[in-house]
């Protein structure tokens, strides 16, 4: 990624929102219309599409806690109770995700990152096509000469 920090304490999805608007020369909204018609057309616009919604829905989730954060210190006396520090904690997770998610939409966005490049970038493109399951979800086929389940070998 780059060596320029992103100030995650300012508005950081209106920064993301704003490159990923330049990388592909449409607004954000038109960029989802596009993904929306043709999701297969351009991978990378439809994994920026993708986690630029999840940021969007982390960033909402974290205004909310901190609302009610703010809420509930302007009700609270010198000490602080147990249902405060527990929204306290949650705008601590929220934050959290949303700064998660920030990272990923920027590592998408750098074209030069690491893993983007060289063996790790083809393990990737070799495991991403493999949607499959790791392992067998079903009972391997049973042979025809093969006693059934709960019955008695003896005759």
């Amino acid at each position: 990624m780059s060596d320029v920090p992103v100030d995650v304490s300012g508005d950081v999805v209106d920064v993301l929102t704003e490159q990923i608007e330049a990388r592909f020369g449409l607004n954000i909204e038109q960029l989802k219309a596009a993904v929306a018609a043709a999701p297969a057309a351009n991978s990378e616009a439809t994994e920026l599409v993708r986690w630029h919604g999840l940021l969007l829905g982390a960033q909402a989730a974290l205004e909310h806690a901190e609302n009610a954060l703010v809420t509930a210190l302007e009700t609270q006396p010198s000490e602080v109770d147990d249902p405060t520090m527990a929204l306290a904690h949650r705008v601590d997770e929220a934050l959290t995700v949303r700064d998660g998610r920030a990272t990923s939409v920027r590592w998408l966005l750098d074209a030069g990152a690491v893993g983007k490049q060289g063996r790790a970038a083809e393990r990737l493109a070799r495991f991403s096509g493999n949607r499959g399951p790791a392992v067998p979800t079903s009972a391997p086929p049973r042979p025809a000469g093969a006693p059934q389940p709960g019955k008695s070998l003896a005759r």
